[in-house]
């Protein structure tokens, strides 16, 4: 059984800048991890996530539309931790967020659809104020 362990969260003004962290436990080859949002009243969004393959030598990032060119995610491949550094913050990235582990790379089109994650986290919550 796999654990994700979050942590980063906070409270900070518009402009401003948080990085959030994902602990897997455990090293993994070939996998998906990202993060996806709930914000207040609103539906799950995917926000963005990793796919990588060790022994293949691949890793691609990709992102949501709202927060593509202001966030990045990132891979620590010897701690098994999944980094998501959030720039730019606007008050309407003010939601909880959910770390999510796929047990296998998944591709582009599946990567927006939580079902397709069989690990989730606690979630922390990010709130973004004026």
């Amino acid at each position: 059984q796999v654990q994700l362990v979050e942590t980063g969260g906070g409270s900070v003004q518009a402009g401003g800048s948080l990085t959030l962290s994902c602990a897997a436990g455990r090293r993994f080859d070939t996998r998906t991890m990202g993060w996806f949002r709930q914000a207040p009243g609103k539906e799950r969004e995917f926000v963005a996530a990793v796919r990588w393959s060790d022994s293949a030598r691949v890793s691609e990032d990709s992102y949501s539309d709202s927060v593509r060119g202001r966030f990045t995610i990132a891979r620590d491949m010897n701690r098994s931790t999944v980094y998501l550094q959030m720039n730019s913050l606007k008050p309407e990235d003010t939601a909880v967020y959910y770390c999510v582990l796929s047990n296998s790379r998944l591709i582009y089109s599946d990567l927006r659809f939580g079902e397709n994650y069989e690990y989730w986290g606690q979630g922390t919550q990010v709130t973004v104020s004026e």
